[in-house]
């Protein structure tokens, strides 16, 4: 009985050292990072992976094959699915989010993107339950003058608030948050 004992616990070391290790190896070529502002009310923190370009055509149709074809839903980061923590009320695309930590999903467009905040957290990023949506916002994009090979999500200050800039590749998504 303890020799069994013993080969079921070897089995579950083995088993979180490999799954350990994955993710770590993973995580080399998507890097977390995070992204804080506390700037005219608004006071939020995003989690997210960086994914990388790497010569990539990165948003486009579905038959061009594009790493993230327009219409579909995207994680907005690598990994594990992106965090927003909205540590007070606020307006986000003119609707209200109640403070709290939710995951932010975000469909691509040619000239907007719809942003989705999802009551489900701590999931796998491609684990999309679309019944956990609690909003859903149309936002503009804007075109970089250059490329930019890295994800990268930062902020910029607006008269009554900010701008939540997500930036990949010549897309920049604009998602305006207020404090109500």
């Amino acid at each position: 009985m303890k020799r069994i004992l013993l080969i079921v616990f070897a089995l579950i070391i083995v088993a979180l050292a490999g799954f350990w290790g994955v993710r770590k190896y993973t995580k080399s070529f998507s890097p977390e990072a995070v992204a804080e502002t506390s700037q005219n009310g608004v006071k939020l923190k995003i989690s997210y992976g960086q994914p990388s370009k790497k010569g990539r055509l990165i948003f486009g149709r579905e038959q061009d094959n594009a790493l993230l074809p327009y219409g579909k839903v995207w994680r907005t980061g690598a990994n594990e699915a992106t965090l927003i923590e909205v540590e007070e009320d606020v307006i986000m695309g003119g609707k209200p989010v109640k403070a709290g930590t939710y995951s932010l999903f975000s469909v691509p467009g040619q000239s907007n993107w719809k942003i989705i905040l999802n009551s489900e957290t701590g999931q796998w990023g491609t684990e999309y339950n679309d019944g956990k949506n609690i909003m859903n916002v149309e936002v503009p994009i804007r075109i970089r003058p250059s490329v930019q090979e890295t994800f990268h999500i930062y902020f910029e200050e607006t008269p009554n608030g900010v701008n939540m800039v997500l930036s990949w590749d010549q897309t920049e998504a604009l998602v305006p948050f207020t404090h109500p």
